[in-house]
């Protein structure tokens, strides 16, 4: 079993950066794929990106493409979103996620484990 702490989130300008982080705890965290995901007010959680345990493996979604990047320090146990570019519409609750051996699958439900969240505000 993983625990994990998100951190980093709060309120930016568009355009503006941020970056999250997600400390995990437990059993050994290079063998755990991790994704971030987010949730907006009345919307469904979605994938924003995923790195594989291998981390030979990195998904983004399409709207996040060249501007969020996605990296892991096993050293540190620690995951993180750098955001770029930030847009009023990127507001949400963000998720970290993880699997053990996962496959790097964008659907939340591949996912056990889940930290509590961090929220984004950007505004504009």
């Amino acid at each position: 079993q993983v625990q994990l702490v998100e951190s980093g989130g709060g309120l930016v300008q568009a355009g503006g950066s941020l970056r999250l982080s997600c400390a995990a705890s437990g059993r050994t965290f290079s063998s755990y794929t991790m994704g971030w995901f987010r949730q907006a007010p009345g919307e469904e959680r979605e994938v924003v990106a995923t790195i594989q345990w291998t981390g030979s493996s990195i998904y983004y979604a399409d709207r996040v493409k060249g501007r969020f990047t996605i990296f892991r320090d096993n050293a540190k146990n620690t995951m993180y979103l750098q955001m770029n570019s930030l847009k009023p519409k990127a507001t949400a609750v963000y998720y970290c996620a993880a699997e053990y051996l996962g496959g790097g699958y964008s659907r939340p439900s591949s996912y056990a484990y889940w930290g509590q969240g961090t929220q984004v505000t950007v505004s504009s």
